[in-house]
Order: structure tokens, then C-alpha cells, then sequence
């Protein structure tokens, strides 16, 4: 089980979008962040870059393996979570709260994305 939140929205490459207003926060999976393990380190984009959707943003590197960041929506980073460049841990201690990645203003609506039960569902597909 991902012991995914009922609230957020899900992509196949396992990262979260919470969707506020017209803005969409962004994070890893616990599924992610559990297959990588330790994260030691968060590559992320500047404030003002523009994000689209199935594209990559960033990495994270972990004790195990590296692994591109995917972009679940497009759009505008409002802000990144400068917590991480100190303590990139907060992605494995508590990914979808202090441990996220960026704010994203959305330059569309979100699509393709899995709510809570078809991204549980698509774990139990992922799983060894």
C-alpha cells in the first residue's frame, strides 16, 4: 500500500499534485520516496521556471538510485521548498507535508492524473 492521501491527485511516475485555487503543490510519492530510500539530495527548478506536464523538473538522489522528477501539471513554480536544500530527508519523513517539492501556478487544468484508489491500484500493479 502507498497509503495514498484521498485529497491529492496522482501521476503513473509517482509524484502528487494538491490542487489550491489556481495553483497545484507538488511532491513525491510515499511509493517513491519508500522504493528510494534515504534521499540525500533534491535538484530542483528556480522560481519563475516553467513547468509542462509529463516533463522533467528536477532529481532526486538517494542512497539507492537517482531518479528524474516529472511534472504532473504545467506551469509557472511560484516557489520552491528551500527546506530540502538543507534537509532533503523531509521527502522521505513526510512527503506529502514538509517534504514537498514546489508550488506551481497552473497555466491549465490538471489532466490524466489518478485520484487516491486508481493510484493505489496502480501500485499494486508496480510492487515486487
Amino acid at each position: 500500500m502507498s497509503n495514498a492521501p484521498a485529497d491529492l491527485l496522482y501521476s503513473k511516475s509517482h509524484e502528487w499534485a494538491r490542487l489550491e485555487g489556481d495553483e497545484a503543490v507538488i511532491g513525491i510519492t510515499h511509493f517513491a520516496q519508500e522504493s528510494l530510500g534515504d534521499i540525500t539530495y533534491v535538484e530542483l527548478p528556480q522560481a519563475g521556471d516553467a513547468l509542462a506536464v509529463d516533463k522533467e523538473f528536477g532529481s532526486v538522489e538517494s542512497v539507492k538510485a537517482a531518479s528524474d522528477l516529472v511534472s504532473p501539471v504545467s506551469g509557472e513554480v511560484a516557489e520552491v521548498n528551500a527546506v530540502l536544500e538543507d534537509a532533503p530527508e523531509k521527502c522521505n519523513s513526510d512527503p506529502y507535508g514538509e517534504g514537498w517539492l514546489v508550488r506551481v501556478k497552473l497555466s491549465g487544468k490538471p489532466e490524466g492524473l489518478m485520484d487516491a484508489a486508481a493510484y493505489e491500484a496502480f501500485c499494486a500493479t508496480e510492487a515486487h
